[in-house]
């Protein structure tokens, strides 16, 4: 059986293909994985995250050292508050002293 150079440069282009397929395949499956072992822990100190309702915003707060983090639409729905409570308060103050405006 004899093989001409046409068909070895097509099985290690073939090849070649189905490595690079394999490899994104197995870097698309541990960025997820490392996605999923973050998803719901406290940026702090890796805890649980729990979500819970503050005058109709919803937040997330450690389990463990009780930080609340919320995300940006939440954020938002704070700041545009027309009777801002105490947690809507604290925001804008540490956004005002962020962004300085």
């Amino acid at each position: 059986m004899t093989h001409n150079k046409n068909e070895d440069e097509y099985f290690a282009r073939r090849d070649a293909e189905l490595l690079r397929q394999q490899r994104a395949a197995a870097q698309q499956a541990a960025v997820q994985a490392e996605r999923k072992s973050h998803h719901m822990k406290c940026p702090k100190c890796g805890y649980d995250l729990i979500t819970g309702d503050w005058d109709g915003i919803r937040i997330e707060q450690c389990t463990h050292c009780h930080g609340v983090w919320l995300d940006a639409r939440e954020a938002e729905r704070l700041l545009k508050a027309p009777f801002p409570n105490v947690l809507a308060r604290v925001f804008r103050a540490v956004a005002k002293g962020v962004t300085r405006k």
